[in-house]
């Protein structure tokens, strides 16, 4: 037996940061429990958002059997009240794989905590044993590395699950951000738009995205690079179902994204505005 749906998240509405571009520092004004800037908690309106999405996750059928998340707080804060609803045996596969997406830049962005200190932040609630297969670099990513890095982690996370499963089919749960949902989504299905930019799948805070697999693949981990593309897709290839749903949250859909270009991180121009990322497109504070 395998995985045969996966539903994706967005994190829930999380409080903002900003950057300074010239010197790579991270501000908040709401202090992560991590103490990393760039690693804030949901807004009190995100909490409320992540106890809507538990809801709505607690009554699917079939049910989740694994979770996993991107390592940083607002996205395993978003889970949090879902796996104290799953039980004991649902914990979160911490997987930078399905991390933040961060542009290339002169400066290195800052890590998520360490799996020991999330373990004390969230107890009983994560899977100490798991181990990610790839940890996205500090300089930061391209669109099409983006995409590459998810590629490679979605089939890992399919590999391993498909493993673990001998007796039934099972459904999971990714939680991450918007810009790595669209990468998942599209590398799921094989459906790369020659445009990255166009807003083909939908990345609302909270919202469920759900894809149903087509067929089981032979193709292992041993094929490198993992050719996705096409139609072809990550381990046998994923139909789309809902994009972006969010019936389940009283606010509906908010704050959805999409790609505008690379998110570049050059060094300032003298006629540049200091503070101010070079060629910008959409301010981070209400991005990822």
């Amino acid at each position: 037996m395998v995985v045969r749906t996966i539903h994706v998240t967005r994190h829930a509405f999380r409080a903002s940061y900003t950057l300074n571009s010239a010197t790579g520092e991270y501000h908040t004004n709401s202090p992560s429990p991590t103490g990393i800037p760039s690693d804030p908690p949901l807004a009190s309106y995100g909490v409320q958002q992540s106890h809507e999405l538990a809801e709505a996750l607690t009554r699917l059928d079939p049910g989740i059997h694994h979770v996993y998340s991107s390592p940083f707080y607002r996205c395993l804060q978003t889970v949090q009240p879902a796996i104290e609803r799953l039980g004991s045996g649902v914990k979160v596969r911490v997987d930078n794989g399905i991390g933040e997406w961060y542009g290339a830049a002169h400066f290195d962005h800052p890590s998520p905590a360490p799996l020991a200190v999330l373990s004390t932040l969230f107890p009983s609630c994560i899977d100490e044993t798991y181990e990610p297969c790839i940890i996205p670099p500090r300089s930061g990513e391209t669109i099409e590395q983006l995409h590459d890095r998810v590629a490679q982690a979605l089939d890992h996370i399919i590999a391993r699950a498909d493993a673990q499963s001998p007796s039934r089919d099972v459904s999971i749960l990714l939680c991450t951000h918007a810009a790595t949902l669209i990468a998942i989504s599209r590398t799921l299905t094989g459906d790369m738009p020659s445009d990255p930019n166009v807003n083909d799948f939908l990345a609302p805070t909270a919202g469920l995205t759900k894809f149903i697999r087509k067929q089981i693949s032979a193709e292992g981990q041993e094929s490198r690079p993992l050719a996705w593309k096409g139609g072809k897709g990550i381990a046998g290839g994923w139909t789309c179902v809902l994009n972006g749903n969010c019936n389940h949250l009283a606010g509906g859909a908010e704050r959805s994204w999409h790609f505008s270009g690379e998110e570049a991180f050059g060094k300032m121009q003298s006629t540049a505005t200091p503070g101010v990322k070079a060629r910008i497109r959409i301010p981070r504070a209400q991005m990822l």
